[in-house]
């Protein structure tokens, strides 16, 4: 697990939560622009997430950003090299590469997220929010037109009303609000969210390591879904699942559940 290429400036880092854990941490580094995204910056981002994915050593990854800001959107002094073109790139956008990556991702929002970086957050699977965390959506402030699920997966969150309101008139969603209407997991004081959000990779990473890839996967790809065929889709890859397993997999798998009985539960 290491940083990414010389060509991002060290603009996104990665690297493990401490030596030999198995949560991998990608940063953010650009703090003194509130680490608004140049289009490097997101090739490199999605870079990243391509490489965890690939990586059997990580079971869980942070996200966050460095200083004031978890990400303050493109950098629109270079607006039209971002957007022109390379919308429909998959190898240069992040939260498309965030959505392919198997492991579970947790975003650890202090500060600002604004338009693109609540794109990215919403790109998260489970959200530790800072008191200080804002999500803005300034989409329709500065004519910029969404590509990276804002305008689908926001209504999906928190209800359509409140996202038209969100979006229209790019009112800020505090860390409260964002609480209330279910679109983070926790809030906590700004210094410990990266410890937060690296507890719950760790409580991640200590489960079976291929069954939280599936069950992910099932969440995410039934949330595609209505209920009837979601349900569905769970019992097929149940199925599949439980046929697939040998008869030393059953039983290390009742090894293993023996084994977990006489441990405390976990802290979470």
């Amino acid at each position: 697990m290491a940083a990414t290429s010389p060509d991002s400036g060290d603009l996104i880092l990665v690297e493990p939560a401490k030596p030999g854990s198995r949560v991998a941490v990608v940063t953010i580094n650009r703090p003194k622009a509130l680490n608004a995204l140049t289009r490097p910056m997101m090739v490199s981002l999605a870079a990243a997430f391509r490489r965890l994915d690939a990586d059997d050593g990580v079971a869980a990854v942070v996200l966050a950003g460095r200083g004031r800001a978890f990400c303050s959107g493109v950098d629109l002094t270079a607006a039209e090299e971002v957007f022109k073109g390379d919308v429909k790139d998959p190898a240069a956008d992040p939260v498309v590469q965030m959505e392919r990556c198997r492991k579970p991702i947790v975003g650890a929002i202090a500060g600002f997220a604004v338009t693109a970086g609540f794109e990215i957050a919403l790109a998260c699977d489970i959200l530790v929010a800072g008191r200080s965390a804002k999500f803005i959506d300034t989409h329709a402030k500065f004519g910029i037109f969404p590509s990276w699920g804002l305008s689908q997966k926001l209504s999906r969150v928190i209800g359509p009303n409140r996202a038209r309101e969100v979006s229209l008139t790019c009112m800020p969603i505090t860390a409260e609000m964002a609480e209330k209407w279910g679109l983070v997991n926790h809030i906590v004081d700004d210094i410990q969210v990266l410890s937060k959000a690296t507890e719950v990779c760790e409580a991640i990473a200590r489960n079976n390591r291929n069954l939280v890839v599936l069950y992910k996967s099932v969440i995410n790809d039934g949330l595609q879904l209505d209920l009837e065929h979601a349900r569905a889709l769970e019992k097929e890859r149940a199925h599949d699942y439980y046929n697939g397993m040998t008869k030393e997999q059953f039983a290390s798998m009742q090894k293993f559940i023996q084994g977990r009985s006489s441990k405390p539960p976990s802290k979470l």
